[in-house]
C-alpha cells in the first residue's frame, strides 16, 4: 500500500520507525511538511518525495491513505481534504483541539465514506487487550470503582516551545496530551461516566497557558465511582496507573502490565511492563505499539473494514475531558451526554 505522510515533527520518530517495520506491506510515496529544507535534513524513507504542497501528495492516484501527524490545531483541514479526496486517514490523537472540531473531523470522514483511524495506542497493547477480554467475558463482575492516575513530568523546556500547552494549538495541557492515551483506555473498559465533578490547575511547576495538574471525581450508570488524576508535575515520571475494582476481582494496568486477581482464587497477567513517555523524555517509549496500529489500519484499508481504533469512538475521551474542564472552569459538576449516532 502507498502512503502521504503528513508532518515529520518531534512525534513521527515511532511513526517512521514502525513504516521501516512494515516495508513489506507499505510504501511511503510522500512526506509533506511545511519547510521543505527542513524535511530534506530528516531521516525520511528513501522512497518519498518531500512536498509543501498537501495538494500534490492527494492529486497522486497512487496513493491510497494519509497519514496526519501535524499540531492538533491542523487536523481538521488536513483530514478534510484527505476525504475529499477518497483517501483513508490516520490521525495522531487528539483529533482535533476541542469537541466540536473533533467532531467535525469524524464526520467529515463518515460523509465521505473514508476509514479514520486514529492513534490512541495503549489499546492495542498486551496488558490492556488482555484486560478488555475479560471483561467481556465479565470476569470482574459488576464495576464497584476505578481510577486512572498519570503522574508523568516535563521540564520547562519542553512547554518553552511554541504553542506547547496552549489552547490555540494543543487544545489544552495534560489531559488532552498526555492523559488522552490513559483515559482512552479507562473509558473504552467502563464506559462513559455519567457526570464529572474536577479541578484544573496550571502549578507553579511550570509556566504555561493550560492546565499541567488535574482531579476529577467520576460517576457511572451503574453505580461505581472514579478517580482521575493526571500531571506532568511529579518528578521525575512514574508509570501511569488503572485500577478496575469489581465484585469478583480485581485488575491493574500499570505500565500497560495487566494483573488481575479474583475471588475464587485465580489470577491472570499479560503483556509487560513498558516505559510510556512519562518522564523528561516524551520519546522515550519502543515503537511496538505504534507499529500495531499502523498495521491494523493497513489491513482495514485493503479489507475495507473498520480499524480497531476509530475516529468515532476516539471521540469520547475528548468529550470526558471537555466536561472535566467545563466542571473546573464553572465550578459544578457536568453531566455528560454521549452522542446520539
Amino acid at each position: 500500500m502507498r502512503l502521504a505522510v503528513v508532518g515529520a515533527g518531534l512525534g513521527s520518530a515511532p511513526h517512521f520507525r514502525s513504516l521501516l517495520d512494515l516495508a513489506a506491506q507499505v510504501e511511503v510515496g510522500w512526506v509533506v511538511g511545511r519547510d521543505l529544507a527542513r524535511l530534506q535534513a530528516a531521516s525520511l524513507p528513501p522512497s518519498a518525495r518531500l512536498t509543501t504542497r498537501l495538494a500534490e501528495a492527494l492529486d497522486d492516484a497512487s496513493v491510497q491513505a494519509v497519514l496526519v501527524l501535524t499540531p492538533p490545531n491542523t487536523h481538521f483541514d488536513i483530514v478534510r481534504q484527505a476525504a475529499r479526496a477518497g483517501k483513508p486517514v490516520l490521525v495522531e490523537k487528539p483529533l482535533e483541539i476541542g469537541l466540536a472540531r473533533a467532531t467535525a473531523l469524524v464526520e467529515a470522514c463518515e460523509d465521505a465514506g473514508v476509514q479514520l483511524g486514529v492513534m490512541l495506542q495503549h489499546r492495542l497493547r498486551p496488558g490492556p487487550q488482555a484486560l478488555a477480554d475479560l471483561l467481556r467475558v465479565r470476569r470482574l463482575g459488576p464495576l464497584v470503582s476505578v481510577s486512572a492516575h498519570v503522574r508523568w513530568w516535563r521540564p520547562q523546556s519542553y512547554y518553552d516551545v511554541p504553542g506547547r500547552g496552549t489552547l490555540a494549538r494543543d487544545g489544552g495541557g495534560v489531559l488532552i496530551t498526555q492523559a488522552i492515551h490513559t483515559l482512552d483506555s479507562l473509558f473504552s473498559f467502563t464506559g462513559l461516566p455519567e457526570r464529572v465533578t474536577a479541578l484544573a490547575r496550571t502549578s507553579a511547576t511550570h509556566r504555561m497557558e493550560c492546565e499541567d495538574t488535574a482531579a476529577a471525581l467520576l460517576q457511572f450508570a451503574g453505580g461505581a465511582v472514579g478517580v482521575v488524576l493526571a500531571t506532568t508535575a511529579a518528578y521525575p515520571g512514574f508509570a501511569e496507573r488503572i485500577e478496575l475494582n469489581g465484585t469478583l476481582g480485581t485488575a491493574t494496568l500499570e505500565a500497560v502490565e495487566l494483573k488481575a486477581q479474583f475471588i475464587d482464587g485465580s489470577s491472570v497477567a499479560a503483556g509487560a511492563a513498558q516505559g510510556t513517555g512519562g518522564g523528561g523524555d516524551p520519546m522515550a517509549f519502543d515503537h511496538a505499539a505504534h507499529r500495531a496500529v499502523l498495521q491494523d489500519f493497513i489491513q482495514a484499508v485493503q479489507r475495507g473494514n473498520a480499524p480497531a481504533v476509530t475516529g468515532r469512538s476516539a471521540l469520547a475521551v475528548q468529550l470526558v475531558i471537555e466536561a472535566i474542564m467545563t466542571s473546573s472552569n464553572s465550578g459544578h459538576s457536568v453531566a455528560i451526554e454521549p452522542a446520539t449516532n
